[in-house]
């Protein structure tokens, strides 16, 4: 049998295997399983070259049962409704995961941003935000960045709002720059917070925060990665990253700031000094102590699963590990720490910067981080918990978490 790709049914097969743990019933089961709304949308532009292009862009606004949806915004070539989906389904449980009064929603739209101006990608983000203002608001749905989404994008949007709307609204957009109601600490928000419980599940399995560490995939996520590892454990040693242009390997150990200042000037790691190429599938594969894959969905599963020698997966990325992958894995003593636990970081701390921007008051650095450790530690624990009592591998019982606390508040409001 082929394996399962297509990244919603696979949410929603996350879903059935807890929910039929928890003993939901039917109804429940049916309306977790799908969206609460969602929106298609075509956005006319104007390119630099005189011509008019049109694009398509989405939002699901998956279950707000817990709160109003939050959750980031895409750009990339192979953007659909399905992946937008999934996307919306994985921030309802990472919100519940962490235990913040939000629900959970995803946007895109289907481009390659790589190939836009400046000037026209501010004309489709403005153009995305007057299709969609209507359906956004800090009480009812918070757009932050994402894939190939950045804060300059995420100021637009909101002043595009604002002029709809006619009045300040920052807490609308999170991820925006400082000047303009950001938070601080929400650059690296995902990284730092993935990073927390690698410094848990060490403790917790007694593996050496000081020994090798690889991170596929080396966008903002990424780059932090390999920056905070050290910095929060103590130590560690980097010996390979890899982007979509290829990889690079050191057994003896990368510098991590030279590393993300090669890929900021160039575009690409390949080519970093003192080191010999490596592919994306071979970087998965070393065998070092923690292991982060930070870029897109389905890079491990079924075929590759059992050639992992991590001790700790740290899923940076969202839907990294295919079902399939997860049973392998666990089989194998590689402790995941799922990636709704894992990336929740960003929007934790895009739950704060909402909560900054609507009573206008904002925070220090060192209260964002704090704030944040004590979210993601407790999370972790959690998950951890349910795991031990419930005998599962780590995924199913973040889902055993998330799922319960979801399924509790959509009871108490009488949907079901």
């Amino acid at each position: 049998m082929t394996e399962e790709l297509n990244p919603f049914k696979i949410a929603q097969q996350q879903f059935d295997e807890a929910a039929k743990i928890l003993g939901l019933e039917p109804a429940m089961r049916e309306m977790l399983r799908w969206p609460r709304r969602e929106y298609r949308f075509t956005i006319p532009v104007k390119l630099d070259d005189g011509t008019t292009r049109i694009f398509h862009g989405y939002r699901v606004q998956y279950n707000d049962a817990r709160g109003p949806t939050k959750g980031g915004l895409r750009w990339h070539p192979d953007e659909t409704m399905d992946t937008v989906r999934a996307l919306s389904a994985w921030m309802t449980w990472k919100t519940a995961v962490v235990d913040i009064p939000l629900g959970g929603g995803k946007g895109g739209i289907t481009c390659d941003p790589k190939k836009l101006s400046e000037g026209e990608k501010e004309r489709l983000a403005r153009g995305w935000m007057r299709v969609a203002a209507r359906e956004l608001g800090e009480h009812r749905d918070s757009p932050a960045p994402d894939v190939y989404t950045t804060p300059q994008i995420m100021a637009w949007m909101m002043d595009e709002y604002e002029t709809i709307v006619g009045r300040s609204h920052p807490a609308v957009i999170t991820g925006k720059p400082l000047p303009l109601g950001g938070s601080q600490g929400r650059g690296d928000a995902t990284a730092r917070g993935g990073v927390y419980t690698v410094r848990e599940a060490c403790k917790v399995l007694d593996v050496d925060p000081h020994g090798a560490y690889a991170v596929q995939g080396f966008g903002n996520a990424g780059q932090y990665a390999a920056l905070l590892h050290q910095e929060v454990l103590g130590g560690g040693k980097l010996v390979a990253v890899s982007d979509s242009g290829g990889g690079v390997y050191n057994p003896d150990g990368i510098d991590p700031r030279a590393i993300v200042d090669h890929k900021l000037k160039s575009g690409v790691v390949k080519d970093f000094p003192g080191t010999k190429p490596i592919s994306n599938e071979d970087l998965l594969e070393l065998d070092v102590n923690v292991l982060y894959p930070s870029a897109l969905e389905n890079v491990i599963h079924g075929r590759n699963a059992g050639n992992i020698k991590a001790r700790i997966c740290c899923e940076l990325a969202n839907g990294p590990t295919t079902p399939e992958a997860d049973q392998i894995l666990h089989n194998n003593g590689v402790h995941v720490i799922p990636d709704f636990l894992a990336n929740a970081g960003g929007v934790t701390v895009s739950y704060f910067e909402q909560v900054q921007g609507t009573y206008n008051y904002f925070w220090t650095l060192e209260q964002v981080h704090r704030e944040l450790d004590e979210k993601m530690t407790r999370a972790y624990h959690d998950v951890l918990k349910m795991q031990k009592s419930m005998n599962v591998h780590p995924r199913l019982a973040a889902y055993l978490v998330s799922v319960a606390r979801v399924a509790e508040a959509v009871k108490l409001r009488g949907w079901v």
